[in-house]
């Protein structure tokens, strides 16, 4: 069975290209600098970071070829063993939107040393992506790739695509995923996720991509970050990353709120999708004040679709029924 990159702060690392000082420097590619990239990886596990993902977002990874790619990994991963930080986790990226360039990347991944893969969700048809598409793209790249990989939602360079929380549901029953880097601030969307009951978060781990987030990401389920400020501030963020995780309480209290922020951010979610008119529609049926017709143009009527729409709601509004009644 896979398992997931243990918690903590990881770096996403810059690739470094040689200088105009070096006598290879070609301002249109330079050829990648392995050496820095040696130290400052080195300098990143001394200072207590978890894990590095090298070849993300911010290691350029679409300005590099296969090869370079390798060279970097292999060049990372042999200086970590030589140091004496043989076990240190590598996640390597991949950016590609077809599947096998993505499980060609990951198998290089793997010879390079690396131990995870974190795949960014293909975007260039984002408009027209279905959420069955996401999964069974990513479902047809965990088949086949030889180390666990993570779901990579960055909506900034992936054309905004949408990825829902019930899809990592889906997912995360796969052998083969575990986890996922969440690059936007919608906190809410780590709790439907990170706070999920029906999720094993034993085997996902759910990372947040922002370290301006960590210490409320920590307190939904969050299992820690891959933070671009650690690169150049790494015992800084550990620090926040080990006294968000200091004296939680006690087991049964964590699970309760986590369990509340989840029902509650999941109920929150027709006032995102319906705004004033989502609000009256559940104190009408609720509460019996009102009515959800009642309003004025532009607005108009009810929430769209009626009691059908409102049947989908169903489930997370008994639950937070169920918590109203009992409080």
């Amino acid at each position: 069975m896979s398992t997931p990159p243990p918690p903590g702060i990881y770096v996403p690392v810059p690739t470094f290209f040689q200088s105009k000082k070096s006598a290879t420097y070609n301002a249109i590619a330079s050829p990648v600098d392995i050496d820095t990239q040696v130290a400052h990886s080195i300098y990143l596990a001394k200072a207590g970071t978890k894990g590095l993902v090298i070849l993300g977002s911010t290691g350029e990874a679409i300005h590099l070829t296969n090869k370079e790619r390798f060279n970097v990994l292999s060049g990372v991963r042999r200086a970590f063993d030589h140091e004496g930080f043989k076990d240190y986790p590598i996640i390597a990226g991949t950016a590609t939107q077809n599947i096998e360039e993505t499980v060609d990347q990951l198998k290089n991944a793997k010879e390079a040393g690396a131990q995870w893969g974190l795949c960014l969700v293909p975007g260039y048809f984002a408009g027209a992506n279905s959420q069955e598409g996401i999964i069974q793209w990513f479902t047809a790249v965990a088949d086949q790739s030889p180390i666990p990989v993570m779901i990579y939602h960055y909506p900034g360079v992936s054309n905004n695509v949408k990825v829902v929380p019930s899809t990592y549901v889906t997912l995360a029953k796969h052998p083969n995923i575990v986890g996922c880097k969440l690059s936007h601030g919608d906190i809410s969307v780590h709790a439907q996720i990170a706070s999920n009951p029906s999720i094993d978060h034993s085997k996902f781990h759910t990372f947040t991509g922002l370290g301006q987030q960590l210490l409320p990401a920590i307190s939904i389920g969050v299992v820690g970050a891959i933070d671009g400020c650690a690169g150049f501030f790494p015992e800084t963020v550990v620090k926040l990353y080990e006294l968000s995780i200091k004296n939680q309480p006690a087991d049964e209290e964590i699970k309760k709120r986590r369990s509340l922020q989840y029902k509650l951010s999941s109920m929150e979610e027709i006032i995102v999708k319906f705004g004033t008119v989502g609000i009256k529609e559940a104190i009408s049926r609720l509460r019996g004040l009102g009515d959800p017709d009642g309003t004025r143009l532009p607005l108009f009527r009810g929430i769209p679709g009626g009691e059908r729409e409102w049947s989908k709601w169903k489930g997370v509004v008994d639950s937070m029924e169920a918590e109203e009644n009992g409080a």
